[in-house]
């Protein structure tokens, strides 16, 4: 009994949880509720601050489902670091590429 690995505590002990890169499947389940692996065992388990940096293709980002999940995270208290403009996974080039862990860090230094 003296193995830690209650997956509620790793949820209460940090002061940020920061999820980055947030996929469109991981914001869409965070949304709901769902919790089918560790990340959103935690999330939703988590106390402190939540910042989470999207990162998909254009046409994921803009998909109206999408932006409504990410008002949801945002009603829920949530922090939303926008996602930058530039060249995708996908070879496309727009909105949806991760923020830079630089701006992720001043985000987080500024806004919490």
């Amino acid at each position: 009994a003296d193995n830690w690995n209650n997956h509620v505590e790793l949820g209460l002990w940090a002061d940020v949880f920061l999820i980055a890169p947030a996929s469109a499947n991981t914001i869409a389940k965070m949304a709901a509720g769902i919790c089918d692996n560790m990340l959103l065992a935690c999330y939703l388990s988590a106390k402190c601050p939540v910042v989470f940096a999207p990162a998909m293709d254009l046409d994921m980002w803009k998909h109206p489902a999408t932006q409504r999940n990410i008002k949801t995270l945002q009603e829920f208290g949530n922090h939303l670091i926008p996602v930058e403009y530039g060249e995708l996974a996908s070879g496309l080039v727009g909105d949806g590429r991760m923020a830079q862990p630089e701006r992720i860090v001043q985000f987080i230094g500024s806004n919490l």
